[in-house]
């Protein structure tokens, strides 16, 4: 029998139906209870296991959740607004997250612990810096292969685009995020970080007030925008002790 479980793919029911079933005589269990706890127990351990993809195929530099975040150190920061993100009805909106604030206010940090939120409840997601993904582009598109890597960015459920703004794009580079956003409207939900407000984008995108216009119309059209105020948690040290 250990065989036809492992061709059947039940490696819970492999390895635990002989104490299970000890277990369930002692106690005078029907034959019914004891498949059911079986089948809970392979079914809990197949979650966990698309849980744990979910997490390694989304790529997150480094873990975070909610729980972690130090609401108390930002100057300024829509409390409510963030916790009602977490739980994600914008996804099922197709609708877009924006945080915009100064750096080391932990705006990566949330929509990492965001993203993890999603993967927990069974969202594909994808993380990677703005400049890594338009860079990644270029690459592919040298390569023959542009289209293939475009469906990498459009195909999750939730993409973060992580420290938009921090370095200007060419106008090749502006215009393949374009093509990310576009293509993401109305189909995926799309998390951006920035230190930059909405006006300043263009400077970004090769100064080019058209394709900024067409880049924020189908970002903002259905989106939350939270913003985040004060001083670098990373340079936290030094202003305690100013």
């Amino acid at each position: 029998m250990p065989s036809q479980l492992d061709a059947l793919r039940l490696p819970f029911i492999k390895e635990h139906y002989h104490e299970i079933a000890r277990a369930a005589a002692d106690k005078g269990l029907s034959h019914v209870s004891y498949l059911e706890q079986l089948i809970e127990g392979e079914s809990l351990l197949k979650q966990d296991r698309c849980v744990k993809r979910r997490i390694s195929q989304a790529h997150f530099p480094i873990l975070k959740t909610l729980d972690q975040f130090n609401w108390s150190w930002p100057a300024s920061i829509n409390r409510l607004q963030v916790q009602n993100l977490f739980r994600l009805q914008f996804i099922g909106e197709h609708a877009n997250v924006i945080f915009i604030g100064n750096t080391g206010l932990g705006k990566s940090h949330l929509s990492v612990a965001l993203g993890h939120t999603a993967c927990l409840e069974g969202y594909p997601v994808l993380f990677t810096t703005a400049l890594d993904a338009v860079n990644n582009l270029l690459a592919a598109s040298k390569a023959g292969n542009r289209k293939q890597e475009l469906q990498k960015y459009i195909k999750p459920a939730v993409l973060i685009l992580d420290e938009l703004g921090y370095l200007a794009l060419d106008k090749t580079a502006a215009d393949l995020l374009f093509q990310i956003i576009s293509r993401r409207y109305e189909h995926g939900s799309t998390i951006i970080t920035t230190n930059l407000a909405y006006k300043k984008w263009a400077a970004v995108l090769n100064n080019d007030a058209t394709l900024t216009s067409a880049l924020l119309d189908r970002l903002l059209h259905h989106s939350e925008t939270v913003r985040i105020t004060g001083k670098s948690y990373r340079a936290k040290d030094e202003v305690e002790a100013e």
